[in-house]
């Protein structure tokens, strides 16, 4: 059966699970663009904008439910919520998401334009749009943002340096309205010209790679990264406290490198709370290496609560506080109303922490300069960016274990690849359950820990400086670029 004969709400269901293929675990990259581009074909075919709306409702639909499954694991085998509430839960979720993709569909549909300009142009322009607001609003969700399937084998990751993840975004989407174009208009002088302009923007892409855009400083370090495999079912039960830490001493003590790295709130406890002697002995293994340990734990100021690291070693003991927090993981929004959703439906240990702030310094261990960022924060790269380019190195600490045996570890290490890439500097992983991996300024994973195994990952790591073009302008450019193509269509829709 051709394809696109099929109903053109079940296609575009059918296509959005499709593209879920193209991010990681799975890494089939042209299927983001492929799938766009059946989108792209449907929304032009569409009788009327709400038709589009429709069609891109189910593509959207088909995309979040099937690539963000995993939050039924959280919610139910981890979050304690009953099943009757976790899986409408997860699935109300996935068709909120949808929203997006429908509202650019409609807006595409009315704006108008000749079939050439809304398939290079409007539609391109539009949808990342819609994939940056929904890394805004409600504190922003930019999971399955298209730029990330290309992280990092792509040719196409070359644009990350210079625009971002929604100007890959942005290439993957004009991709898909030029293929889209070819379906439409077969081999005629317009076909010509969209197949010569994709070849130019993957070549182009290539070429990207090649470009130094920062340069090494000093010698590189040994690092250790500690992988617990502490089940998070039992990581918050008094019980199992005395085996966590005991965990975490032997991984430390394994390790000779200069700078160790245990993950998000590694130690459960306040900083406070942590015994003497147990902080004395990670202390004095971290001088005899000549270097540092950052430790994920619990933190506590004036009355309010933190998911933080802290330092233990050579360097005087330094501290970041997390700042992007998760909504009804790690704070609690409209509290009046959703307070009793996290106290008596949820059973999420530290679900009400406070903000750690934006400017704060790069931790100073190991002769590097680092960035922290703890789990979800990786997800936002205009925020990884403030600390550049001061910071040689990128450090993300996170815990996945919420998320069981799901595809979400992988896709959350995608994130950290892409924020290599933007950035031009390694970013180190050190996570409970995995992914723990060591990426290159590539993107590529040059090492990494199997999941849900107890492991230390050591390897050498280089410092980097320098200023890519995304560290200097963040999203300005690509925004920019999605203005000046609406504007274009608006003018030649007028004319």
């Amino acid at each position: 059966m051709n394809i696109l004969r099929l109903n053109k709400y079940t296609l575009g269901f059918c296509a959005g699970l499709l593209a879920v293929f193209g991010f990681a675990p799975f890494g089939f990259f042209p299927l983001t663009v492929f799938s766009l581009a059946i989108l792209f074909t449907q929304w032009l075919r569409a009788e009327n904008a709400r038709t589009a709306a429709w069609i891109g409702w189910t593509f959207g639909f088909g995309l979040f439910v099937a690539g963000i499954s995993w939050i039924y694991i959280a919610l139910h085998d981890y979050g304690d919520m009953p099943l009757i509430l976790a899986l409408p839960g997860t699935v109300l979720f996935a068709a909120f998401l949808a929203l997006f993709p429908a509202v650019a569909g409609y807006a595409q549909a009315r704006l108008g334009a000749p079939a050439w300009i809304r398939l290079a142009l409007v539609m391109p322009a539009i949808w990342v749009l819609l994939e940056w607001v929904r890394g805004l609003i409600f504190t922003g969700f930019p999971w399955l943002t298209f730029g990330y399937s290309q992280a990092a084998a792509s040719p196409l990751a070359g644009y990350a340096p210079l625009l971002g993840v929604y100007g890959v975004s942005l290439v993957v989407a004009v991709s898909a309205g030029l293929f889209s174009l070819l379906w439409a208009v077969r081999w005629n002088g317009q076909g010509k010209n969209a197949w010569a302009v994709v070849a130019m923007l993957w070549i182009f892409g290539v070429t990207l790679r090649e470009v130094e855009w920062t340069q090494p400083q000093g010698v590189p370090i040994k690092v250790s990264l500690a992988q617990g495999n502490i089940p998070q079912d039992m990581k918050f039960r008094e019980e199992t406290l005395v085996g966590t830490l005991e965990t975490y001493r032997k991984l430390v003590q394994q390790s000779d490198a200069r700078l160790i790295i245990l993950p998000e709130t590694a130690l459960p406890l306040l900083r406070r709370e942590v015994p003497e002697n147990y902080t004395a002995i990670l202390r004095d293994h971290a001088r005899q290496n000549g270097g540092d340990i950052i430790i994920g734990s619990f933190d506590r100021d004036q009355g309010q609560y933190y998911n933080s690291v802290f330092t233990l070693g050579t360097a005087e003991s330094q501290g970041y506080r997390k700042n992007h927090l998760v909504p009804l993981g790690e704070f609690i929004p409209l509290r009046p109303v959703m307070g009793w959703f996290i106290n008596e439906v949820l059973n999420i240990p530290m679900g009400d922490l406070a903000r750690g702030g934006i400017a704060q310094p790069s931790l100073k261990v190991a002769g590097q300069k680092i960035a922290v960022n703890i789990c979800y924060e990786d997800a936002f790269g205009e925020e990884i960016i403030r600390p550049l380019p001061e910071a040689t190195m990128l450090v993300n600490v996170s815990n996945d274990a919420w998320y069981g045996n799901s595809h979400a570890a992988m896709q959350h290490n995608q994130l950290s690849q892409m924020r290599a890439l933007e950035t031009g500097r390694m970013m180190l992983r050190a996570t409970n359950t995995g992914v723990t991996s060591i990426i290159g300024r590539s993107g590529h994973i040059l090492q990494m820990l199997p999941q849900h195994e107890e492991g230390l990952l050591t390897g050498l790591v280089q410092g980097y400086v320098g200023s890519t073009p995304y560290v200097r302008w963040g999203n300005a450019l690509v925004v920019g670029m999605i203005g000046l193509m609406l504007g274009f269509a608006w003018r030649q829709r007028r004319k």
